[in-house]
């Protein structure tokens, strides 16, 4: 398992192959990702405890936003703008097609924008 330090947290990858990627996310509570989408990855995220704040859509200035507990779920498809937060310190597990390097970032935190 390869362990990957964020600034809001950590992801664990735990499998990859050539049909699937499989991550064991924490994110810090009030801390969040990048506002991002991806042109190729589907993803399905799975809270494994904590609450995991997702504000999703098409338009990044007209974003929905639920917040998901423990055993909920919420897929991701290519091409939607999307955002994660921890409400609180979160644990949960992505579940997504292997396109590591399909990330384009529209905002971030860190400073970390490729777009």
């Amino acid at each position: 398992m390869k362990i990957i330090k964020k600034p809001w947290g950590q992801e664990e990858i735990i499998e990859i192959n050539q049909h699937y990627m499989l991550k064991r996310l924490t994110m810090l509570k009030d801390h969040r990702c990048s506002l991002q989408y991806h042109d190729l990855k589907k993803e399905t995220i799975y809270v494994l405890k904590g609450i995991l704040e997702i504000s999703y859509g098409i338009d990044k200035n007209q974003l929905e936003t639920k917040n998901f507990c423990k055993g909920e779920n919420f897929t991701i498809f290519p091409r939607t703008i999307h955002r994660m937060k921890g409400v609180e310190t979160c644990v949960y597990l992505e579940c997504s097609t292997p396109h590591l390097e399909d990330v384009i970032r529209l905002n971030d935190d860190y400073n970390r924008i490729t777009k």
